[in-house]
């Protein structure tokens, strides 16, 4: 097979280039975004095949001038305005832009399936249920969810566990619809959620700490000194869960070229994706102990899944409401 069997150019350019050559993968979603090539079927029908017709140029031009104006500066520096910024052009950007993937629990992050056939809903019920579980979270446990995102975890264990929970997110959008969701569920003197920047939490303690997918936000630069934040914030016997997005050890083409895509247009500011080993460290490092490691890669596969067929579902109302560009991305 060859990548026009899968691949329309609309560019000339890109036919004399690329019809009989494997194409840098970072090139072949820019032109994708750019509206100068398009899939002849399913965007998936392609990925499933893409190591025949792809390969993962690391020194591409863009690559270069992304790394060195963007990323790089960004690891280097990680402010507190900075970091603000960056979180907010992205988590700020509108509800219905990410509830038009995420669905109706809004919830950022992995679900969790026991049989593999379960709804969107169902497993991330389920992963609220796993974390909880395995906080071994109990009622009035005084909770902080650090990077709440919308703040389903937080009524959710005030609804269902009867903890005291609180969630702290630098996304505007993202208070203002976690606390309408608590007040209509009657739950304003169990759960909150506030506008606060992690450097600034109070100096009190907690019984639990969850930090789901936002310590990659920190950086590798201040990832050790914020896990000590966290262990000094936590009761003598309190609990500490972290879910991380991890790299493969060792170097790997693919996950450099995969990780500043991501950087760029998914997961901005996100520079602590590191091997297993090296969270490890860092948490042993200021006195934690490990009670328990959970690999969720399968279950995010199916998550993306779902977050895919909803993108799809809702294309009308996506291009409507921020453009062509931005669906494709």
């Amino acid at each position: 097979m060859k990548i026009t069997d899968f691949i329309v150019f609309k560019d000339p350019k890109l036919v004399k280039k690329w019809s009989e050559d494997k194409v840098p993968m970072s090139e072949l979603t820019e032109a994708y975004f750019d509206d100068r090539l398009d899939f002849k079927a399913e965007l998936q029908d392609f990925l499933e095949s893409k190591d025949d017709f792809v390969k993962y140029s690391i020194f591409t031009k863009k690559h270069l001038q992304f790394f060195f104006t963007r990323f790089l500066p960004e690891v280097v520096v990680h402010s507190q305005k900075q970091d603000i910024k960056i979180s907010q052009e992205h988590y700020d950007r509108g509800n219905d832009f990410f509830g038009w993937f995420l669905g109706k629990g809004m919830v950022y992050t992995s679900a969790f399936f026991r049989s593999g056939e379960e709804s969107l809903e169902t497993g991330q019920e389920q992963k609220m249920e796993l974390v909880c579980d395995k906080l071994k979270m109990s009622e009035n446990d005084h909770y902080l969810d650090i990077g709440c995102g919308w703040g389903t975890l937080i009524k959710y264990a005030a609804e269902n566990v009867g903890a005291d929970a609180t969630g702290i997110t630098v996304a505007k959008e993202q208070v203002s619809f976690g606390n309408n969701c608590i007040k209509k569920a009657g739950l304003e003197d169990k759960a909150r959620l506030f506008y606060l920047d992690y450097r600034d939490i109070p100096n009190q303690k907690f019984d639990k700490i969850p930090c789901l997918e936002m310590a990659e936000h920190v950086g590798v630069r201040r990832f050790k000194k914020f896990m000590k934040q966290i262990y000094d914030l936590l009761e003598e016997d309190g609990i500490f869960y972290l879910q991380i997005a991890g790299l493969r050890r060792g170097f790997h083409p693919e996950d450099l070229v995969w990780g500043l895509f991501m950087s760029k247009y998914i997961f901005p500011g996100a520079d602590a994706s590191m091997p297993i080993s090296w969270v490890l460290d860092k948490l042993e490092r200021v006195g934690f102990e490990i009670h328990s490691i959970e690999n969720v890669g399968i279950h995010y596969s199916q998550t993306i899944q779902h977050w895919y067929d909803n993108w799809m579902k809702n294309k009308d109302e996506v291009v409507a409401a921020y453009g062509e560009r931005w669906f494709r991305i």
